[in-house]
C-alpha cells in the first residue's frame, strides 16, 4: 500500500476539520489522539463512573473489550498488506470512531 494512501482520516474529520492537513499526508499519533479527543474523553469518564459505582472490575473489563477490538482491527488490516503504523493507527481509529455512532 501508498503511504499516501495509508492514513487514517474519516474518524478525524467527523470530529475536528481543521486538525487535518490539506491533502494526504502521514498523520502522527498526537494528530490521531486530537482529532478523536470526544471518543477518548466519553469513554474515560464512562470507565471513571464504573470505577466509583460497580467495582474497579469493571473499567478493566471495558478496556479488555476496546483492546480486543483493536486487535481484532490490527489482523484484519495486516492482512490486506497495511503497513505496521497504518494497521495500528486504522484500528484505534476506526474503534474510536466506531463506538460514538450509537450516541
Amino acid at each position: 500500500m501508498r503511504p499516501e494512501h495509508c492514513v487514517t482520516r474519516n474518524h478525524i474529520e467527523v470530529f475536528h476539520n481543521r486538525v487535518l492537513p490539506s491533502g494526504p499526508q502521514r498523520i502522527r499519533f498526537r494528530t490521531l489522539v486530537y482529532g478523536s479527543l470526544v471518543p477518548v474523553v466519553v469513554w474515560t469518564s464512562i470507565a471513571g463512573a464504573l470505577f466509583v459505582v460497580v467495582s474497579p472490575i469493571a473499567p478493566m473489563v471495558l478496556c479488555g473489550f476496546f483492546v480486543l477490538l483493536i486487535a481484532l482491527g490490527f489482523g484484519l488490516r495486516r492482512r490486506r498488506k497495511h503497513s505496521v503504523r497504518c494497521s495500528f493507527y486504522g484500528a484505534l481509529g476506526a474503534v474510536l470512531a466506531g463506538s460514538l455512532d450509537g450516541f
